[in-house]
């Protein structure tokens, strides 16, 4: 495959929840050789239901072979292919910063311009939460290396179609 022909593809899949699904799910990609860039799943507002936000980069045969797979297990309800201009896309990071005192500022004015939050102080670190896409956790994150990232854990992905369609157009609210 060309690197040219490659993209990114978001699913959004909502599966019964219950033991063993997110196994069953990732086994498809892994017997297949197919990679998981990204995978967030949590409870919809339906019991017994979960929704898992599957990120993969590839060609569009691997789109179509892989949404086909999902479509084969029992517990997959519904498969939405997220296309960029029709979903809201996010990702939530915690980023922990040294942060002795003399730089404390500097590091709060960069979280501010991210519209990020200071959700933990300690002595020498802050705990930074930033909300938002991939590109701009990704300039917020460069921005603080200097000024010494002691951990961080990103969420990957969760998406969600614009406008009046839903997922599971078979469940009433």
């Amino acid at each position: 495959m060309n690197a040219e022909e490659s993209k990114k593809y978001v699913l959004s899949v909502l599966v019964e929840n219950h033991a063993g699904v997110l196994s069953r799910v990732a086994g498809l990609f892994s017997r297949r050789g197919y990679n998981i860039d990204s995978l967030t799943v949590g409870e919809t507002h339906h019991p017994g239901r979960s929704r898992m936000t599957i990120v993969v980069t590839g060609d569009d045969n691997i789109l179509e072979q892989i949404t086909k797979q999902l479509g084969k297990l029992v517990e997959v309800i519904s498969i939405q292919h997220c296309k960029t201009d029709e979903t809201v896309v996010r990702e939530m990071t915690l980023i922990k910063v040294s942060a002795p005192v003399d730089s404390r500022s500097g590091i709060i004015q960069t979280a501010n311009i991210f519209r990020a939050r200071i959700v933990d102080v300690a002595e020498e670190s802050l705990i930074i939460e930033a909300t938002g896409s991939q590109d701009k956790v990704g300039s917020l994150i460069k921005l603080l290396e200097p000024f010494g990232i002691l951990e961080l854990v990103r969420t990957g992905l969760t998406a969600m179609q614009r406008g009046p369609g839903i997922l599971d157009p078979h469940c009433n609210s």
